[in-house]
């Protein structure tokens, strides 16, 4: 006797969107994290303050990417908007947190970096929460 097993076709478990949101938020924690490494390295022996400065770079980049992309999370499938502000708000403060990057204003650009991390950390805790995965358009 012949016995057939139909499957059903794969269904995509996780929005593409939402997964992108997902790895440049993270991505955005690993570049934070890139910077105290860096940070740490600068004092006392004077470190690669090079290397700092290129993180910095990749900060811009990768908190402006996370906050397009959590914006359009927002925008087309009905995402909460909080985290999209806030990912813009750690894009916006990246800049001034560069600006005042200076050995002479470090007390203007530690508490600054304390900001950026948790603004980023928890955008990116966010987006891995069960409330991410909930939307209303598709």
């Amino acid at each position: 006797m012949a016995h057939t097993t139909e499957t059903a076709p794969a269904t995509r478990t996780t929005d593409p969107l939402l997964t992108t949101v997902r790895v440049l938020a993270v991505l955005t924690v690993v570049n934070l994290l890139w910077q105290y490494v860096t940070a740490g390295q600068l004092f006392p022996r004077g470190g690669p303050e090079e290397l700092h400065s290129t993180g910095a770079i990749v900060l811009h980049v990768l908190s402006g990417l996370t906050a397009i992309a959590a914006l359009a999370y927002w925008r087309l499938r009905g995402a909460p908007v909080w985290p999209g502000v806030l990912a813009a708000v750690v894009f916006v403060l990246s800049f001034v947190q560069a600006w005042y990057g200076g050995r002479s204003t470090l007390y203007i650009h530690v508490p600054g970096a304390m900001i950026l991390t948790i603004g980023a950390v928890w955008v990116a805790a966010w987006s891995f929460s069960r409330a991410a995965a909930v939307t209303t358009r598709r």
